[in-house]
């Protein structure tokens, strides 16, 4: 093997161009930031870029885009581009982390214990 095909199995530049052919996609992603989790709404297609199809099998169930990152061992920014292309298509569901934030009224009853003391 080659050093310029080493390169390209490491996940080089050319590689990343290739893949999200050469867009960078900054403006189209604002709504996606790195919790924002990812389900599937259908299987891959044969055909498909193989990065998309990775993408929707590693998306079953609802993972966060850094999760996709990590698995596809790709940067967040290239998973932006091809998540962008799989929202348009309808193929995603982009979903708001759910937060778990504690009870308003546990947390004022904690203030008016604290204020007894």
């Amino acid at each position: 093997m080659s050093e310029s095909d080493q390169d390209w199995d490491k996940g080089g530049p050319e590689r990343l161009y290739v893949i999200t052919g050469g867009r960078a996609g900054a403006e189209e992603q604002a709504e996606l930031d790195l919790v924002t989790l990812i389900v599937s709404l259908e299987d891959s297609q044969p055909g498909m870029q193989p990065e998309h199809a990775a993408i929707l099998r590693v998306c079953r169930s609802p993972l966060s885009v850094a999760e996709i990152s990590a698995h596809l061992a790709l940067p967040a920014s290239v998973i932006g581009v091809l998540l962008t292309d799989l929202l348009a298509d309808g193929r995603v569901e982009a979903r708001a982390p759910a937060a778990n934030l504690p009870d308003l009224a546990l947390i004022e009853a904690v203030i008016d214990g604290l204020q007894k003391l």
